[in-house]
């Protein structure tokens, strides 16, 4: 073999080794991204996946008030530490705690702690719960998109308006008429169509309205209303505050069977405003 033809081999390798590169390169360009890089432009939310998890996606805005845009982020760490980590799972209720803005619904001055893990003052010496108080209740409530819901206290409308991000309906009572009035325009502003307002003694509920599939007490009363046993559907559930002999309060979740037998059981110790109007009348009757 001439030198010639020995030294034209050298180029060979070389040229191997770069169509190598080459082919190598091109495969690396049309990798696909891993799923953290992806475009939100090309996510999707399904809102009949019961297993999503609302930090991941962004849920969809069905309001137009620009409150519901601000302190997005904010929401999201409330849920993951305030929310999430004590065991409040229902994915239903996380997506409705990330839509409702709860700095539209306190103050201006107390706006700055709106994502805070306490509850704060509103309008009439009254206040507005606890994030994760607000998020336990609506899960034991187990809320469905039929759903029709009683609220006993309406307060600064933003335990209402959490409902309303799950069920049809949601009828709420006040009985400080100025806080009802307050709580109804802010309502109106936000779009909660499916939120009606009334002022009123909670303690005789909404019985035109009657049965319920649902209803949320937010002020402690020394005994259960008894004609909020009795607006309470069968299947129903019901979750309020009830004060006991020496002071302390305590959640309960009272369940109604198909029968229309009571089921009762404490849930958890809190402290809420006192329900006030024809429940302070009964005090002295023995307690249900």
């Amino acid at each position: 073999m001439s030198a010639k033809k020995i030294k034209n081999l050298w180029y060979l390798p070389a040229f191997l080794l770069l169509i190598l590169f080459l082919f190598i390169g091109v495969l690396c360009t049309h990798e696909t991204p891993p799923p953290e890089f992806t475009s939100h432009s090309e996510q999707t939310y399904n809102e009949a996946d019961e297993t999503a998890d609302p930090n991941e996606k962004e849920p969809p805005l069905p309001h137009e008030h620009p409150a519901f845009r601000e302190r997005a982020e904010e929401r999201k760490e409330m849920i993951a530490r305030q929310i999430q980590a004590r065991d409040v799972n229902d994915p239903n209720v996380l997506r409705a705690m990330q839509i409702v803005p709860r700095h539209a619904f306190v103050r201006a001055r107390e706006q700055s702690w709106a994502y805070d893990d306490h509850p704060l003052p509103i309008e009439f010496d009254q206040t507005i719960s606890q994030p994760y108080i607000v998020a336990f209740m609506t899960q034991a409530l187990q809320l469905k998109p039929d759903s029709k819901v009683l609220e006993i206290g309406t307060g600064s409308g933003y335990q209402a308006a959490v409902c309303a991000e799950i069920a049809k309906e949601v009828y709420t009572i006040e009985i400080v008429e100025g806080l009802a009035k307050i709580a109804k325009e802010r309502l109106k502003k936000l779009g909660y169509k499916n939120v009606f307002v009334r002022a009123g003694d909670g303690y005789f509920g909404w019985p035109e309205k009657a049965p319920f599939d649902a209803i949320i007490g937010t002020a402690a009363a020394g005994r259960v209303p008894p004609p909020l046993i009795k607006q309470l559907k069968p299947g129903g559930r019901m979750i309020l505050p009830v004060e006991g002999r020496l002071g302390f309060q305590h959640l309960v979740l009272i369940t109604k069977d198909e029968k229309g037998n009571l089921h009762r059981r404490n849930v958890m110790p809190v402290r809420f405003v006192p329900m006030t109007g024809e429940v302070q009348k009964s005090e002295a009757e023995p307690k249900k």
